[in-house]
């Protein structure tokens, strides 16, 4: 299998998370920097509150490293409504140069990619990444709206209403002491095999997963032991266990490492989420809230993240083509690991 790894020298110095009132409800629900109980962020329609939300965990992230607008070189955002209508309009007010993504569920580790190479590499000096999803705007476009009341799929994930922003720049920078880095980064291939059902993403993505960490194995000579936390977003249950299956099948156990973003930040029994979480907003808000401080603290020290996404549209939804899946890998290393 061909090889691409890059090698980075980047930090993440800050990051903002902002979610819903079912996220709050959930495990990691003290974790998370800002919530609302209505999901409407004081805006009239679902699709202007998640632009709000992409406004005020961007707003968070530079509070946090005192600093504002002035302070970054490019945005790179994206999000899961056509167009990306949220990022545009939510990050309307920053006259910053603009990147417009989509990568579906991967599109924070695709964002945080591009920033890291960008900041590594001194085209920026600094970068604000981006994204959010809401579970009424995703459904009402993906699937029908939720006054229809269709009944969902065992295999069928809940789009995590939440956004997540980051800052990075180079680590070797004052700012980055302290600070988790990113080492390496590895982008995705699509990966199309014939899942046709919008209600089981998770098997559309775990083949894409399958292709990026094979690739990256063999190329860097790693294995899933060498790290703490191989951490998927977002696979859910379905998803992550047939990764398991896929990776038994090429004779790599990653059962005691393997975990989700998805799994992570509901609760299956009580919160009725089906398959877990997705969404872009989904791995932003556990990265953000979550990993990134436990890398700060050295309780993670090497830890790999997948950017796992389904890159459908309405439109293909409708016409019956195949999913395809991808998924982009980074490498982040705690504060102490050098």
């Amino acid at each position: 299998m061909s090889g691409s790894i890059i090698k980075l020298n980047s930090a993440i110095i800050s990051a903002g998370s902002v979610v819903g009132k079912k996220e709050r409800e959930g495990p990691l629900g003290t974790y998370f920097d800002l919530h609302d109980e209505d999901d409407r962020f004081g805006q009239k329609t679902w699709e202007r509150a998640e632009a709000e939300m992409q406004r005020l965990a961007a707003n968070i992230a530079l509070s946090k490293c005192d600093m504002n607008e002035k302070s970054i070189d490019a945005i790179f955002a994206g999000d899961l409504i056509n167009q990306c209508t949220s990022s545009a309009y939510g990050l309307l007010e920053y006259e910053v140069p603009f990147f417009g993504l989509y990568g579906a569920c991967s599109t924070a580790i695709e964002g945080l990619m591009l920033s890291s190479v960008m900041t590594s590499f001194g085209v920026y000096k600094r970068c604000l990444s981006a994204t959010s999803s809401h579970n009424c705007s995703a459904e009402r476009q993906f699937r029908t709206p939720l006054e229809y009341g269709a009944q969902r799929a065992p295999t069928a994930q809940w789009t995590v209403t939440g956004a997540g922003a980051f800052v990075t720049e180079s680590a070797d920078s004052e700012n980055a002491c302290g600070k988790a880095r990113i080492t390496e980064a590895m982008p995705g291939i699509s990966v199309e095999k014939g899942i046709r059902d919008a209600g089981n993403m998770g098997a559309a993505m775990a083949p894409a997963a399958l292709n990026t960490l094979l690739r990256y194995f063999d190329e860097s000579g790693k294995s899933p032991s060498d790290f703490d936390l191989i951490a998927t977003g977002d696979l859910g249950y379905e998803g992550i266990s047939i990764l398991l299956e896929l990776l038994g099948a090429e004779g790599i156990d990653a059962s005691g490492v393997l975990n989700d973003c998805g799994m992570m930040i509901f609760n299956r029994e009580t919160q009725d989420t089906h398959s877990g979480g997705s969404g872009c907003g989904c791995s932003a808000v556990v990265l953000a809230s979550y990993l990134l401080p436990r890398l700060e603290r050295g309780e993670i020290k090497n830890m790999l993240i997948l950017g796992t996404g389904a890159l459908m549209s309405p439109d293909s939804i409708k016409q019956g083509l195949g999913i395809p899946g991808i998924a982009h890998l980074l490498h982040i290393k705690g504060s102490e690991v050098r």
